[in-house]
């Protein structure tokens, strides 16, 4: 078959010479020409002839060519994009399990245990993971929450939503009931209101901190959170009730009527607010740290007696260089790389912070004399915008003591994201120039240092919990994993791509996803990796497709999709949650690109991974035999030196009595200095 384009080419004729004048035989000889004929013929080309057209039909008639090539190459662009997607692969798409039908549209969801807890207008509902029905509701407020979060205490739950006005309260959420502990940062005066932007709960729930913005200023405010005195106080109600309430009787807090269409509720679930449980203990204030000015001290003197331990070395806080050589360094900079700096804008983005909380470690410098037990947070690492320091602030504190960081880890660019595993045993620092710290928290040691290709800068990174390749299927080690990490970056150009970390061996990277060249709504847009099965990570595009991809295969397993497959706006932004303990994971359902969001049904879609065919036995037989090989190990012997000087480095790391000596010098320095001040006033 004939191409269209071909048909639609006219047929151009070659070039011809024409002569000024008549025409005339010329001589037999060459040596009889004339040597200005050659002046006298003329090139010209048959397209000329459309010039020879009055104006306005000359411009007419070049548009409507123009008009024509850019058309037939939209036609050809699109041909060639339906060609490529007929003969692409297309995985196994399964619906959700089920649905969940809702008054107005969710904005935010957390899931926690059993349970699925969902912010919306008014407050937030409680939903059942398995059935999928409504067991409790709490809509007392006047605006609709925005965010929510939810931490394991073990039998109980500690929720956190933040609803528009950016005001956070606790709930104790148990078997018993909901209940509620405070409003941590609501305001009588609505001009001193302050803004929650960022709220953290500790692994176990012993801590917690908000990141606050109010009056122009940002800070970090950390709580402990008294959640022996919660469990005594459930137990025996008599106890927390309030007096001020002591006559009603605890109700339940209903949404508005509604229809036989909607959930099955669970009424043994109530709101109790006659009870008043223990409220937080405010310990810690964290702010910005200043900027590095030129130093008020005299004499290095004053810079020993300022210091008075060798904790927060590195903030720049306390040093002894002047203004005049901050500003000569800066002359020098600027006229090194005047080049580079020539245009460059710096946008001043609002100051924010990343912040975690931290299990003891021999890596987290805090003072010999505090001791936590095991498997509660010991400090708080931050880090602010724009900024080359993460910060460690411990966490045995009240709120009068000085809140002064004890160690400061600098780095080369300004930290951009930092992240924590889950089992907070490593942590990753990502800079501004795309380069990666990986640390290993729980050994003690840097993991090393990678690079991500040019051009791509972090914007996410996630956690994948260590898993081995046995005979071609992803397994979790039934034994503890020690220095060994993967952790999936999403890259601001939309790229994916995989970190892996063994030991002493160096950091490997590889691209799992690229970025598209044309097709911009292919673009990843978020990424959640898939605890309940190894090596596997949701990927969601911003023209609505989620796929299931394997890590280690780089493969879509298969996909996910709401009933109908509608369109969706272009681009998408999902609001899901994935369960860290049970293989499900929820999406909100957007109304389609056609119809206006009043005109659809507001729901949430559960998916169930041990639902579908593909994912049974890959959930279910997700964990191997400590004795079967591991993949990407190398022999003892070719590792034998680099084992030794970890383990010395391990065991330089565990000896606190180093600390101790080192805070002796710091102390007989301090004084040493405090002497000669005193000398120095006598002369």
């Amino acid at each position: 078959m004939p191409s269209p384009q071909g048909s639609r080419a006219p047929k151009r004729r070659l070039p011809v010479f024409t002569q000024k004048g008549l025409l005339e035989v010329p001589c037999p000889t060459e040596k009889d020409w004339c040597k200005g004929d050659q002046e006298d013929y003329v090139f010209e080309d048959p397209d000329r002839e459309l010039d020879s057209l009055p104006q306005p039909y000359r411009m007419i008639s070049r548009l409507v060519n123009l008009l024509l090539d850019r058309s037939w190459d939209v036609i050809e662009e699109r041909r060639t994009l339906r060609e490529s997607e007929l003969s692409r692969i297309r995985p196994t798409v399964y619906p959700p399990v089920s649905e969940s039908k809702l008054n107005k549209m969710p904005n935010c969801m957390a899931v926690s245990q059993d349970y699925v807890f969902i912010g919306g207008a008014k407050g937030f509902s409680i939903y059942s993971l398995y059935s999928a029905k409504r067991i409790c509701v709490w809509d007392k407020l006047k605006v609709d929450v925005t965010s929510i979060w939810a931490a394991d205490l073990g039998n109980e739950i500690l929720i956190a939503p933040v609803d528009e006005m950016g005001i956070v309260r606790l709930f104790y959420f148990c078997k018993d009931g909901l209940f509620l502990i405070r409003a941590v940062n609501e305001a009588d005066d609505a001009s001193k209101q302050t803004t929650c932007v960022k709220t953290e709960i500790s692994p176990g729930g012993d801590f917690a901190a908000f990141l606050l913005r109010g009056s122009g200023d940002i800070w970090l405010d950390v709580y402990k959170l008294p959640k022996e005195s919660w469990l005594k106080e459930v137990e025996h109600p008599q106890l927390a009730l309030n007096p001020k309430k002591k006559g009603r009787q605890p109700q339940l807090n209903t949404l508005d009527p509604m229809t036989s269409d909607n959930f099955e509720m669970d009424m043994n679930t109530y709101f109790k607010g006659d009870i008043k449980l223990s409220l937080p203990v405010h310990i810690m204030k964290i702010k910005p740290p200043k900027p590095v000015t030129g130093t008020a001290f005299k004499s290095p003197l004053e810079v020993f007696a300022k210091i008075e331990d060798s904790y927060g070395l590195g903030s720049g806080q306390n040093h002894f260089i002047r203004d005049s050589q901050w500003e000569q360094q800066a002359a020098i900079f600027n006229a090194t790389y005047k080049k580079y700096l020539d245009g460059e804008r710096e946008e001043q983005l609002p100051s924010t912070a990343m912040f975690h909380f931290l299990l003891s470690s021999c890596i987290t410098a805090m003072p010999a004399e505090v001791k936590t037990p095991p498997g509660v947070a010991c400090a708080l690492g931050i880090h602010w915008t724009g900024r080359h320091n993460f910060l460690f602030y411990s966490l045995n504190r009240t709120l009068k003591d000085k809140a002064d960081p004890e160690g400061v880890w600098p780095c080369a660019a300004p930290i951009a994201v930092s992240q924590l595993s889950p089992s907070c045993s490593y942590l990753v620092l990502a800079c501004e120039d795309g380069v990666l710290t990986l640390w290993d928290l729980a050994e003690g040691f840097p993991l090393g240092v990678v690079a991500l290709p040019k051009g791509s800068f972090c914007q996410s990174i996630h956690f994948l919990k260590h898993f081995l390749v046995h005979e071609g299927q992803n397994m979790y080690p039934e034994g503890p994993v020690k220095s060994q990490m993967a952790c999936v970056v999403l890259c601001t150009d939309a790229s994916v791509h995989l970190v892996a970390a063994t030991g002493t061996q160096g950091p490997t990277i590889s691209v799992l996803v690229e970025r598209p060249a044309k097709n911009l709504d292919e673009a990843v847009c978020a990424v959640a990796p898939v605890p309940a099965l190894p090596g596997m990570v949701l990927t969601f595009f911003r023209n609505g497709s989620v796929h299931l991809l394997d890590v280690a295969k780089t493969q879509v397993v298969c996909a996910f999709a709401r009933p109908g497959s509608p369109r969706l706006k272009v681009p998408w932004k999902p609001v899901f949650v994935v369960s860290l303990l049970h293989p499900y994971f929820l999406l909100r359902g957007d109304p389609p690109e056609d119809k206006e969001p009043s005109d659809v049904h507001n729901s949430v879609f559960y998916f169930h991974f041990d639902a579908y065919p593909l994912l049974e036995n890959i959930s279910r037989n997700g964990t191997a035999s400590h004795t079967e090989p591991k993949a990407g190990t190398a022999s003892s012997q070719a590792l034998s030196l680099e084992k030794r000087c970890e383990s010395l480095l391990q065991k330089r790391f565990q000896k606190l009595e180093n600390q101790e000596k080192e805070q002796e010098h710091w102390t007989r320095l301090r004084r040493y200095s405090l002497l000669l001040q005193k000398e120095n006033a006598k002369k």
